[in-house]
């Protein structure tokens, strides 16, 4: 779980599926103790996809700054090794505030890359990408999955069947290697060290309930415009349903009702499904990780807890002196 030597400087990492609540419970630790709060979330990360991401409100992170948050424009493209990059950088500058970073959302690949490491993968390859967006569009999704089960069958069962920007990779890093790149990530680079790292995860007490807050919140996205948050991106002319900013749940689903693809009846009920699907991952990947803690229970609770954690983490690690700048330098 987490390293307690005396050096070792804290970092918490609350994790959970979508609609479980952890944007609450982390602002409401940040009121009440010297944390900073970093976004975990592939999403939150686009500027301008506000409402479809449950981004916390522009008078929120004025009370409680956000790091992570509206650093990209939805045309560009992320990675796991880039959030890795910059949440140490984040992590560097919170603890030499003498403060501790409190890691907060749901993209667990993000996490993994912080917490174990990402391994030394091939530069992707435009010509061999354009001939497996060519093979998706003959074989489908289903038959793009099976190809990968075949080159790799542990990559396979990790990887959803519409997952379908990261099956690519996974076939792209096969063709490119010869090798699976399951076998490829177990070699990672590591755990950063001298971290104390808190692994946590806030998990619904019923999926029942979580389904029925995941409808309600897509029905007040749609009260509150989301369908002119995608019109907007639509009209900008330099953005497409193949670019990762668009294939977030719901953002996919809207656009295509805007294609003529379906109603908007039909639309909801894709949406709604869709990210209950993805909860489901983020469930079976949080089960899978039995070096993460579960937090259950009232939110009041689980807060007054966490902060007497954060408190007890405070009195144990003593804040090096390192300046602002130092903490900017490149990992």
């Amino acid at each position: 779980m987490a390293d307690v030597s005396a050096s070792a400087a804290p970092v918490f990492c609350l994790r959970g599926p979508t609609a479980s609540g952890k944007t609450d419970l982390a602002v409401v630790l940040a009121e009440r103790a010297p944390v900073d709060v970093i976004s975990v979330d592939s999403a939150m990360i686009y500027r301008g996809m506000d409402i479809g991401t449950a981004k916390p409100s522009v008078a929120l992170r004025q009370r409680v700054p956000h790091g992570l948050i509206d650093i990209l424009d939805p045309a560009e493209s992320y990675s796991a090794a880039a959030f890795r990059r910059d949440a140490l950088r984040e992590i560097r500058r919170s603890h030499a505030r003498g403060r501790i970073p409190l890691l907060v959302g749901g993209t667990m690949l993000y996490f993994r890359a912080l917490e174990e490491g990402l391994s030394r993968l091939p530069s992707a390859d435009p010509a061999l990408r354009d001939r497996l967006e060519r093979e998706a569009a003959t074989r489908g999704v289903n038959g793009m999955h099976a190809w990968l089960r075949k080159l790799d069958p542990a990559s396979a069962e990790r990887l959803h069947v519409n997952d379908s920007q990261r099956v690519q990779r996974a076939l792209e890093v096969c063709l490119i290697t010869g090798r699976p790149m399951s076998d490829l990530q177990a070699g990672g680079e590591g755990p950063p060290e001298g971290l104390a790292l808190h692994r946590l995860a806030v998990m619904p007490a019923a999926r029942s309930l979580l389904h029925q807050r995941i409808a309600e919140r897509f029905h007040a996205m749609l009260e509150a415009g989301f369908e002119d948050e995608v019109s907007a991106l639509r009209e900008r002319g330099d953005l497409a349903l193949n670019q990762p900013s668009m294939r977030a749940v719901g953002y996919r689903q809207m656009w295509l009702h805007m294609d003529g693809a379906y109603g908007r009846q039909e639309m909801i009920k894709r949406a709604v499904t869709a990210t209950r699907q993805y909860a489901k991952r983020q469930l079976t990947w949080l089960r899978r990780d039995d070096t993460v803690r579960v937090l259950t229970g009232p939110h009041a609770a689980l807060a007054d807890d966490l902060q007497r954690e954060i408190d007890r983490e405070l009195v144990r690690w003593r804040p090096p002196t390192v300046t602002l700048a130092q903490a900017d330098e490149p990992c």
